[in-house]
């Protein structure tokens, strides 16, 4: 067995959980500027957080951001004006965020990646990369907040989560759960944390989904990029063909069910090894292979789109409609 597939340590809370409609990942290609350090993509958060306002509440909602914002003098809702009887109902949900253009800078000329935490310089690549992300996490939760998500910022860190060789070590997930029976919307991120072996290293948001997933079972799990879906090739190539639906067997093995294309696999692996220099979408194809073949359906389709608003909301019945632009990755029938 994989290394990194194998169980790992959590607590038996996550297992008595009530269903978790779905987990979300916000890419951070998606929800930041990434040619432009530290800079938030303030559209598509609007956008995104608006269509799982959309999608996840039922009934009438309040905003919950009353923090003063930069610039301001006044917080925008005060609690004289909360309507106390004013009723919704938020579905299960969990966001993972990753980092787009906070933290990579910090632990790229810090090397916090290869650990080492007795160098000065990776411990303060360690202390700024965290700092750089967090401050990425608690704007993702004020922009969700102010939409009416109950949301809780929640560092896998500060949770405990801790690797070996780079994989999943300690993943306590009854902080998570108890957040949501509380009624809350935990948002989670990819996040610099301890290593048995190396010291220190970055643990992926992709990877964290994987394992949420494994623990908590959602009826589907969606990936926002900041494109369509995967492709045969590069998408910036003129003759790119979206990948609409991959279907994963049981041996972990995974083939393109449509469009049909002759020796699909080796094709897309070896586009996306070539041109993604971080692993980005090889990690998420991966991990979304892994997570469909629990039988969870993975929607990989564009932030901010009209396509991302049905993924969100479930809309996408067993066979995909021509008109909805993404990729499918579900378990072979």
């Amino acid at each position: 067995m994989d290394r990194r597939h194998q169980p790992t340590a959590t607590n038996s809370a996550a297992a008595h959980a009530k269903p978790l409609h779905c987990i979300v990942k916000l890419g951070g290609s998606a929800i930041t500027c990434k040619n432009e350090l530290e800079t938030i993509n303030e559209d598509n958060l609007r956008i995104v957080s608006s269509q799982l306002r959309e999608g996840m509440i039922s009934g009438p909602c309040h905003g919950m951001d009353w923090s003063r914002r930069p610039g301001s003098t006044e917080i925008q809702t005060v609690v004289d004006e909360f309507d106390d009887k004013l009723e919704s109902d938020c579905k299960r949900l969990i966001v993972v965020h990753g980092a787009g253009s906070f933290g990579h800078f910090q632990a790229s000329k810090s090397g916090v990646h290869k650990g080492g935490l007795s160098r000065p310089l990776v411990k303060s690549g360690f202390v700024a990369t965290r700092i750089s992300v967090t401050t990425l996490n608690l704007e993702i939760v004020r922009a969700l907040a102010k939409e009416g998500l109950p949301s809780i910022g929640m560092s896998p860190f500060s949770c405990g989560w801790s690797t070996c060789e780079r994989n999943i070590a300690v993943a306590d997930t009854s902080t998570v759960v108890k957040a949501l029976d509380a009624g809350f919307v935990p948002i989670l991120h990819g996040d610099a944390v301890l290593d048995t072996s190396q010291g220190c290293t970055i643990l992926s948001g992709d990877v964290i989904i994987r394992h949420l997933a494994e623990q908590l079972r959602p009826a589907y799990v969606v990936f926002l990029t900041d494109v369509f879906g995967v492709y045969d090739r590069p998408p910036t190539e003129p003759e790119a063909v979206l990948l609409r639906e991959i279907t994963v067997h049981e041996d972990g093995s995974w083939s393109v069910l449509q469009p049909k294309l002759q020796d699909a696999n080796s094709q897309v692996e070896i586009s996306v090894a070539a041109h993604d220099t971080t692993g980005g979408m090889v990690t998420k194809i991966s991990e979304a292979a892994v997570i469909a073949k629990l039988g969870i359906d993975v929607y990989i389709v564009k932030a901010a789109t009209e396509h991302s608003a049905r993924a969100l909301k479930g809309q996408l019945p067993e066979n995909i409609p021509d008109d909805w632009l993404g990729t499918v990755i579900r378990l072979a029938k």
